[in-house]
């Protein structure tokens, strides 16, 4: 395969797995946007359905279940929420015009071998009903898949559709229900896991994939996604290839005629604010009592007002439905103590709650869905998805408010849809306490309004043709080149598969680069980024473009250091249930030493396991505490160190050799003869160990009498120096946490190395990045340390040499060769790092000042 063709080949768009059908298939009782909306599904095989409340998503289910059934035979289900079952009911025989309404089951003995069955989500997730005995399967109202892995309902059901069952299982297989469906009106845009978990329980793409690809991890918080900015419209075009998210029948028809009869009522929404009850507001840690109740932050904040509120909350919500005492009302509640309060404020009330009996709470439902009860209670986790209670009620008044929007749009949606002939008016009850809450909530419903408009944008721009789509972003894969030329270095803007071939052959003095570390990130928005990679696999498939090159270009005999680092792989992705280790490194091995590299050592570079927690949670405190069989150790960075076989091999030499002036000890003056290589340095460098002075380690208690910082600085000396003592070191660790100065945030007490090959000195603030923060810029995703480029010039080159970067990044290898004397030369696709890299590179050459984040903190200290 040529390399463009290998490019196309990224682009990735959801792949059609269904049926080509004709209009004629299509059962005409629907309309047009229905229509459109089936054929689009039954094609796709696997698709998501995000249509507005009251666009008839129900009968949009069913016949696309009824048309998919007629290639596959066999049984087809839809898994809806109780209270739910009904509207499907009627509409198949009401709209559909079909004989029979399909019939609700809660085990395989109640259905045939053919036909279309209606379900609950507790059956199919307690174990009574097996969706593997079905061909095709909708998941109505399938927001219930949101709670991603830490859900019981999300690992059964990627378990029983999707044959994703732990190391045996098939991640996203076809072979337990082969034509899966989800269809929700609210796809929440505040949290992109779920849209995610959507993707994954399709067999669109992995979670983990998906990440990768589209987000930038936060490297203080694990699952904290922000999107990439360069990656916001590829992540929405791939939504859309996947997911039919439609406002109005116009969105799809093209035509505004269609709208008529869908147009939401109006929305009269009242805050109601009430006091906080101040006297409750608890004492500080001191024991001295606090004079005000404390804002409401996080869930455990909020828990505590609600109880603290609750009577207060519910008579104001009784005082607002005596305005109206004739009017029919959704009392919408959290806690179960609020339902009972509500149920002694209101006789008339019927309230639906978990412990009762299925039948009982779709019996409440229906009576107050078709006028026959005033006033119904519940929570809007239960009963706030799927049911259409608009008929004879425009009224919700709701007890208080929470984080979750979801919950909250679903309840409100109940009332506010095509269809409701009143303004629906919602009263919303907070306290004082709450106002940041409200805030939040008011930010999610904007930002929510804000993500479904961008998506009906790009179905009226592109229509459902992922040709359209797929057209657009295979734009992104050229780049224009750009050379940047000083006396002492050459810095290049292109995909370094197509620069490397400009290099001549055998004039590279050395190779120094942090390759990416496979497809964990992603690098810049073009497909010749090598991040951009749906697997391990295809990414070496591209490196196998380049490294042929880089091997040409090197000097016989020289050397081409790789820096690299290990990822980890999440239980749910590797199917064990706990986190692994992909071995990179071994890769970064098997890679150029096929292409004919000889691998002649590795250095290892270790890291801050405490900082390297906080992005993964793979090695914390409390879980090892809780099994210390799961936890692994941190993880390392290494400089794989690879040779060009020398011309001649009868030496070993390089045909241009690494030679060093050696340091010469002059016994008659006593000095040394020149700033060269020691004798004294190569012992030291050869064997990599060094002798203690004599010295002790402070006792635990004279090291709790400094600062951290001190305690930092002091505690790397004596390891270097001091035989290691295990026991001894935990011990001084343990007294430090006891005189409150073991920091959670970064390892204080860090074991140092003596040996050549174990670097435990690098400097991971000292980069470039350093320079970017203060300056504003965007920072790069895993730049080099200076410490080792620095080394690795000195070491592997001789003054002069061309030192080569293929992925320039912000231009540090570059960089560090000019102030060593070396010529740098840099290659990097990303345009913005490009820019950036060459204003460093140009001050460089012209010995300015360039300003590091030790700067910065120096420069923060001296305010």
């Amino acid at each position: 395969m040529d390399y463009h063709s290998f490019l196309e080949s990224k682009v990735r768009l959801a792949q059609s797995n269904g049926f080509e059908i004709d209009d004629h298939e299509i059962n005409p009782a629907l309309k047009t946007h229905n229509r459109i909306m089936v054929k689009w599904m039954v094609e796709g095989g696997r698709r998501a359905c995000f249509a507005a409340f009251g666009l008839h998503k129900t009968v949009t289910q069913l016949e696309t279940v009824r048309i998919t059934l007629t290639r596959t035979g066999g049984r087809g289900l839809i898994i809806a929420p109780l209270g739910v079952r009904q509207e499907f009911r009627k509409d198949a025989v009401n709209l559909l015009g079909w004989a029979e309404a399909p019939r609700f089951i809660r085990r395989i003995e109640e259905a045939g071998e053919t036909g279309i069955y209606l379900t609950n989500y507790e059956t199919v997730r307690d174990g009574k009903l097996d969706p593997r005995l079905f061909n095709v399967a909708s998941l109505d109202e399938a927001s219930i898949l949101r709670g991603l892995g830490g859900s019981k309902t999300f690992r059964e059901f990627m378990r029983l559709f999707t044959g994703d069952a732990g190391p045996n299982g098939n991640r996203r297989g076809t072979e337990c229900v082969p034509y899966r469906f989800v269809a929700t009106a609210t796809p929440s845009p505040n949290d992109y896991i779920e849209l995610l978990a959507y993707a994954d329980f399709l067999g669109i793409m992995d979670v983990s994939q998906a990440k990768t690809r589209f987000f930038k991890r936060d490297s203080t918080k694990a699952d904290n996604l922000t999107i990439y900015k360069h990656k916001e419209e590829e992540f929405w075009l791939w939504v859309a290839s996947w997911a039919l998210f439609v406002s109005n029948p116009s969105d799809l028809t093209g035509n505004p005629a269609d709208d008529e009869g869908y147009i939401l009522p109006p929305l009269d929404v009242r805050w109601h604010e009430i006091a906080s009850d101040h006297t409750k507001a608890g004492a500080e840690r001191n024991g001295q009592f606090k004079a005000f109740a404390e804002t409401a932050i996080g869930l455990e904040g909020s828990a505590k007002e609600k109880r603290i509120s609750l009577l207060p909350r519910a008579l104001k919500m009784k005082a607002i439905a005596d305005e109206r005492p004739n009017d029919h009302v959704v009392l919408w509640h959290d806690l179960e103590d609020e339902r009972r309060m509500i149920e002694r404020l209101f006789p008339e009330c019927r309230s639906v709650f978990g412990k009762q009996d299925l039948d009982l709470r779709e019996e409440i439902v229906n009576d107050f869905s078709n006028g026959h009860l005033a006033q119904l209670a519940g929570k809007p986790s239960m009963l706030g998805s799927g049911t259409n209670l608009q008929r004879h009620c425009s009224w919700a008044i709701y007890s208080g408010i929470g984080f979750k929007f979801n919950d909250f749009i679903q309840s409100l949606h109940r009332l506010l849809r095509f269809g409701q002939k009143g303004t629906v008016r919602v009263d919303i009850i907070y306290t004082e306490a709450e106002r940041q809450i409200r805030k939040q909530l008011e930010r999610k419903w904007a930002q929510h309004n804000v993500m479904v408009k961008k998506m009906t944008d790009i179905i009226k721009k592109y229509g459902l043709s992922t040709a359209a789509m797929a057209q657009l972003l295979t734009r992104k894969m050229g780049v224009e080149r750009i050379e940047v030329k000083g006396e002492n270095y050459t810095w290049v803007q292109n995909d370094n598969v197509k620069e490397l071939p400009r290099i001549a052959s055998n004039t590279i003095g050395l190779a120094l680069s942090s390759i990416p570390f496979e497809m964990q990130y992603e690098y810049s928005p073009n497909y010749a980024d090598y991040g951009h990679s749906e697997n391990s696999e295809e990414f070496w498939r591209q490196m196998d473009y380049s490294t042929p090159e880089l091997f040409r270009t090197l000097i016989p005999g020289r050397i081409c250091a790789i820096h690299i680092k290990d990822r980890i792989v999440p239980g749910g992705i590797n199917g064990l249930g706990f986190q692994t280790v992909n071995p990179v490194h071994i890769n970064v091995f098997n890679h150029f030493t096929k292409h004919g590299f000889a691998y002649i050592g590795m250095k290892t570079i270790v890291t801050d396991v405490v900082r390297e927690n906080s992005q993964t949670y793979r090695l914390g405190w409390t879980e090892q505490c809780k099994d210390g069989s799961k936890m692994g150790v941190g993880m390392p960075e290494y400089l794989l160190l690879f040779r060009k076989p020398p011309s001649d091999n009868s030496n070993a030499y390089s045909d241009i050799p690494v030679v060093k002036e050696k340091r010469m000890y002059d016994k008659s003056t006593g000095q040394y003869s020149n700033n060269g290589y020691s004798r004294a340095r190569w012992q030291m460098d050869a064997h990599g160990f060094t002798r203690s002075c004599g010295d002790r380690l402070l006792n635990p208690e004279e090291v709790t009498r400094l600062e951290s910082d001190a305690i930092f600085k002091l505690f790397k000396t004596h390891s270097l120096n001091e035989v290691w003592n295990f026991e001894q070191v935990v011990k001084i660790a343990e007294t430090v946490e006891a005189a409150g100065k073991l920091p959670p945030g970064f390892m204080l007490l860090q074991p140092q190395s003596w040996h050549p090959d174990v670097w435990t000195d690098i400097t991971r603030m000292l980069t470039l990045n350093g320079s970017q923060w203060s300056n504003g810029r965007e920072n790069h995703v895993c730049p080099m340390q200076f410490d080792i480029a620095d080394r690795v010039i000195e070491q592997m080159s001789n003054p002069g040499d061309i030192v080569l970067d293929y992925f320039g990044g912000l231009g540090t290898v570059p960089l560090r060769a000019i102030m060593k004397g070396r010529k740098g030369y840099g290659i990097e696709l990303n345009p913005v790092y490009f820019l950036d890299g060459a204003s460093y590179l140009k001050a460089a050459e012209l010995k300015q000042n360039i300003p590091t984040l030790f700067d910065l903190e120096e420069m923060e200290a001296a305010v």
